[in-house]
């Protein structure tokens, strides 16, 4: 038996790694070893990271403590939200989150719904007390361990959308996302020329207020 199930002896995650390390082993069969993982937890799930801009400068100008009272009212803002578009929080670290949705367009639907709220919200607050919200979507097969992690391409590249490019109130998804995507009254994809890991047609989505 492996180390990591004697210390943790139960749970999708000690599976996961307890197949993991079978790989290692001279002569073992990966593909097959592949598969079984794959038909263990593979399941496809639209993945959503979301970030805050402007962390650095509020913190250094107003203090880390502002900081994260913008943090607590913006999960106040979205919560509900969330809940509606049945999202699951598989994270919320900091100013950022990862949530799951079985259907992409519901990840759209939810996100778009979330950006419009900040906008209202900001109108009535100061520069500096406004939340100003990022997103990267993406959609496929993943991984899934239980409420704890997802691992993937998709996720790869939801994570570089959401945290990295994504500027203050857009919605950033990958091609995948688009492909399986309904239509959705008022939403148009902007091919943003960028290709990230994982990804390579993303799209900025341009929708009104």
């Amino acid at each position: 038996m492996s180390a990591f199930c004697l210390i943790n002896p139960q749970g999708s995650e000690a599976r996961l790694w307890q197949l993991i390390e079978s790989r290692t082993l001279p002569g073992s069969d990966k593909k097959k070893i592949d598969k079984r993982i794959w038909d263990l937890f593979g399941e496809e799930w639209a993945v959503m990271f979301t970030d805050l801009a402007g962390f650095s400068r509020h913190s250094a100008a107003f203090g880390i403590l502002h900081f994260l009272q913008i943090i607590a009212e913006s999960k106040r803002l979205f919560a509900p939200i969330l809940t509606d578009h049945d999202g699951l929080v598989l994270k919320a670290v900091a100013d950022g989150m990862m949530v799951l949705f079985r259907k992409p367009t519901s990840a759209i639907r939810c996100a778009v719904e979330m950006q419009k709220l900040c906008q209202k919200a900001n109108d009535k607050r100061m520069p500096e007390d406004q939340i100003l919200l990022c997103v990267g979507i993406g959609y496929g097969k993943v991984l899934r361990i239980g409420d704890t992690d997802v691992f993937g391409t998709e996720v790869n590249a939801a994570a570089k959308l959401g945290e990295d490019i994504a500027k203050a109130n857009e919605v950033l998804v990958t091609g995948s996302v688009k492909g399986a995507a309904e239509e959705i009254t008022g939403v148009q994809y902007l091919d943003i020329g960028v290709a990230v890991a994982g990804s390579e047609l993303n799209y900025r989505l341009k929708y009104g207020r």
